[in-house]
């Protein structure tokens, strides 16, 4: 297989002007450029990463950083930024931080040494100074999901708050007064948020928030079935569950029903997310939507802008809205 270096020497250029060639630089002489195309079609050079970063010391490859594999919320993540850097020509390295300080720390070290020019994060445990650091120091980073101080262009984030807000606002409306709750694990930001939610939309409607009725969950399937025992095991009413994810609901519903619930006439549940199944399980769940591909797509766009010299519209704020299924219902008590 042709080298880069036979191409220049070959079309009696240097290795530069040929990465500029490869790389699609409108600044080389158009004699130059017909030279090393002519060499690349003798030689049947077929270019590759490697051979494009000789001159520019980019790889060409991006680091993806997510807290799990096993859910659709984070297969929707790594298709939005993969998908939108593959038309740049770009490609991705995946690795996994498991909401774990020293296991997200190793990850990103793991990444660096791969020569990525960038990283996409979901990061949860590493501190904002550790990131804010990592941004100016090293090489250059985006946060989906998250919000730090000093990285507010580097940014693409939900308002969880106001997804907390819509999905228990939505249960009082349709005349609930208990209702329960299943939570993210509280060292999870975006699960404090959403609670954060909840909690406002009781207090705007003059229902005490009740702590008997709250659970904390990990965010897995399991938490919904557990988390749902445990709150009927406490002896406080409710007729209506927020989760604060898709997956804990489905947990919660499957449960309800292994109980001999009726769903929604004896439970309403409300979910967060808006994953693929959520209009796939029975009843079909209301939840809040969360475009975590739109924001995996303008994280990408956002990197592709600040290294590689795109123009990309990047939005950093994405507003959560409440899809009503058949999950709910009206109560009259």
């Amino acid at each position: 297989m042709a080298t880069i270096y036979q191409v220049a020497e070959r079309a009696g250029v240097s290795l530069s002007t040929v990465s500029r060639v490869l790389n699609g630089k409108t600044t080389v002489n158009a004699t130059l450029k017909a030279k090393v195309e002519k060499a690349m079609l003798e030689l049947n050079y077929r270019p590759n990463s490697v051979a494009r970063s000789l001159a520019t010391s980019r790889s060409d490859s991006v680091g993806i950083l997510v807290s799990e594999l096993n859910t659709p919320f984070f297969g929707d993540l790594m298709q939005g930024v993969e998908s939108t850097l593959r038309v740049a020509d770009k490609h991705v390295i995946i690795t996994v931080g498991h909401n774990n300080l020293e296991t997200e720390q190793d990850a990103v070290e793991f990444l660096i040494s791969r020569n990525c020019d960038a990283l996409i994060m979901h990061a949860e445990a590493m501190r904002d100074e550790d990131l804010v650091a990592l941004n100016e120091k090293r090489l250059p980073i985006a946060l989906v999901n998250r919000q730090v101080t000093g990285l507010e262009n580097n940014c693409i984030a939900l308002d969880n708050e106001k997804g907390g807000y819509l999905a228990t606002s939505h249960l009082l409306e349709l005349g609930h007064k208990d209702i329960a709750y299943i939570s993210g694990p509280m060292k999870i930001r975006d699960a404090c948020h959403r609670l954060k939610g909840h909690k406002r939309a009781l207090e705007e409607a003059g229902v005490p928030y009740n702590p008997m009725l709250t659970y904390e969950g990990k965010y897995e399937e399991e938490d919904g079935k557990i988390g749902l025992l445990e709150l009927l095991s406490r002896d406080t009413p409710f007729s209506a569950l927020v989760c604060a994810n898709d997956w804990m609901a489905s947990g919660a519903m499957s449960c309800a029903r292994d109980l001999g619930m009726s769903l929604p006439q004896d439970l309403s549940i409300v979910g967060f997310d808006d994953v693929v199944f959520a209009h796939h399980v029975y009843p079909r769940l209301t939840t809040v939507s969360n475009p975590i591909a739109d924001m995996a797509k303008m994280s990408a766009q956002y990197i592709l802008n600040t290294l590689y010299g795109h123009t990309h519209h990047v939005q950093h704020l994405f507003e959560p809205t409440l899809v009503v299924r058949e999950s709910t219902m009206a109560h009259d008590g």
